[in-house]
């Protein structure tokens, strides 16, 4: 069984789909954990270390063989408990951000919450020092994005996330920072690579959890 930690119940089905179409035998356990995002939006990622830990904890006891988390903002200080856990925990961006090191050294990350931003700018970076890579990363974020998703206007926010990549002309691959930005992919113009987490993500924890 593969576990994953939301903090918003919209990704459930995200990855129903993707298990059903991707990982037919694959048994997901849902943990969506909304205030995990919004104290971290308000303190600082480091601040839910403690009740990300123990929700890890319980999954791992519950009997997840991997865990995925899949909030970009928590996604470091959920992947830095792993020791602790005893089982892999992954976060669902880092196969997106090799992705995108490997795609060309012009990143551009488009996120809908600032505190998501600085994160996933680390981790491309990250991936850039291991593939030994130069890479310049710019980071944008999508003004108004998050009040529509907050609003329920699901086609609202995914309409502003493409037609903030489709301004982007500086960039060898644009980064959408978090999961639930995904569908706006679809939508684009742009003629350069634009990646999203959740597919490569949950492959990603898939294969963890038989190890």
């Amino acid at each position: 069984m593969l576990a994953l930690l939301h903090t918003s119940p919209v990704h459930v089905p995200v990855f129903d789909a993707l298990r059903d179409a991707d990982h037919p035998d694959l048994e997901l356990r849902h943990l969506v954990a909304e205030d995990l995002l919004e104290r971290a939006r308000r303190e600082g990622p480091l601040a839910v270390t403690d009740d990300v830990r123990d929700a890890l904890v319980r999954a791992a006891d519950a009997g997840a063989r991997a865990v995925l988390c899949t909030c970009s903002t928590i996604g470091a200080v959920a992947e830095a408990q792993a020791a602790a856990v005893g089982v892999p925990v992954l976060r669902v961006d880092r196969p997106m951000a090799a992705a995108a090191v490997a795609a060309g050294p012009r990143i551009t990350v488009l996120a809908a919450l600032e505190s998501t931003l600085g994160p996933t700018a680390d981790l491309v970076e990250e991936e850039a020092r291991r593939a030994a890579r130069p890479v310049s990363v710019r980071t944008l974020l999508v003004d108004g994005a998050w009040d529509r998703f907050t609003a329920g206007d699901t086609e609202g926010y995914v309409r502003s996330v493409a037609a903030a990549a489709d301004a982007v002309t500086d960039a060898d691959v644009i980064v959408l920072a978090q999961a639930s930005m995904a569908p706006a992919g679809g939508r684009t113009t742009v003629t350069v690579p634009v990646l999203s987490s959740p597919r490569p993500g949950l492959a990603a924890a898939a294969a963890a959890r038989t190890r």
